[in-house]
């Protein structure tokens, strides 16, 4: 029986592969490597599901030019930006994601960057690998304790309530801004408006999706409300921040220290952050760990394999 035909646009984890393989025609872009939109339409002829990542850009152009034996776009992510979801529902295709794999991975990076940013991390280990250390000092590389802070969180999906979950353990005030107000949030307290939650914030973690209202809503007007010597930190999509806002609340002294994951243009990101000593930076290692790598494939090959046959896929966008 023929099996049917699947592109894999990433090297994923062998567990993925492994079962792609088994269950599937696979072609595999083995050079790992992002696709032109030219190369991801000429591997996609003949095919009946893609397995895509973040990097893979269906625009509306890229998906009119899809073959026809399209069938289904599976994303190996939660965030869906990179796709067109309209166009793929006017061509009949549908388009399914990962929502539930990423999120222990990601609230675990959210808490690192927290806990990164507020004790100088990353200023501690230049200030060691540079041999520059000559011993303890009474005030040196002095941080912030997180207990009885009030931490922000903006955006409370799944990501953000797992990091509520967590900052409870370290004795955080916790506060929220979401569209609408949650049922069970761990005890935090919602705010109607973001202004509301950066008035309070000693800390603010970013988790909401990227979308045309969040997008560059973290700008300079909107650092201004937060306290002086706040903590940011984004473990969410690099677009929601004006990088040129953000280095200079930080440059300023009215932002004290920022923990950042994610970033606009990835890789090519903002070059005035490299500057910044108080900056503890990470390259979008959110759900770097297998678990969640294995989770992903398996969720996402659970909705092609849905799909093909006729089934409704478990998470579906389109």
């Amino acid at each position: 029986m023929t099996k049917p035909k699947l592109l894999m646009t990433r090297v994923l984890s062998p567990v993925t592969i492994e079962r792609a393989r088994r269950d599937y025609d696979l072609d595999l872009n083995e050079a790992d490597v992002p696709f032109t939109p030219g190369e991801l339409v000429a591997r996609a002829a003949g095919k009946d599901a893609l397995l895509v990542a973040l990097a893979d850009r269906f625009g509306a152009d890229v998906i009119a030019r899809l073959d026809p034996s399209v069938k289904v776009i599976a994303t190996y992510s939660v965030g869906h930006e990179h796709i067109d979801l309209q166009a793929a529902k006017a061509r009949g295709i549908r388009v399914v994601y990962t929502p539930d794999a990423v999120t222990v991975a990601t609230a675990e990076i959210g808490f690192l960057l927290i806990l990164g940013a507020a004790r100088r991390a990353s200023e501690g280990e230049r200030l060691l690998r540079a041999k520059a250390w000559h011993g303890w000092q009474p005030m040196q590389l002095i941080g912030r304790r997180l207990d009885g802070k009030r931490l922000g969180i903006y955006g409370m999906g799944k990501i953000g309530q797992a990091i509520a979950k967590r900052a409870r353990g370290f004795d955080m005030d916790i506060h929220y801004f979401n569209r609408r107000p949650l049922d069970d949030a761990l005890g935090a307290t919602y705010h109607a408006t973001l202004d509301s939650l950066l008035a309070v914030t000693d800390i603010l973690c970013i988790a909401a999706p990227s979308t045309p209202e969040t997008r560059a809503s973290i700008n300079a007007a909107a650092l201004a409300k937060l306290k002086p010597g706040a903590i940011v930190t984004n473990i969410a999509r690099g677009d929601l921040v004006v990088d040129d806002d953000l280095i200079a609340a930080v440059k300023s002294g009215h932002i004290a220290h920022i923990g950042l994951d994610v970033y606009a243009n990835e890789p090519n990101i903002h070059p005035g952050y490299y500057d910044l000593e108080n900056a503890f930076l990470l390259p979008h290692m959110g759900t770097s760990v297998i678990e969640a790598r294995d989770e992903m494939g398996r969720d996402a090959l659970d909705n092609i394999d849905a799909v093909l046959a006729g089934r409704e896929p478990p998470t579906a966008l389109v």
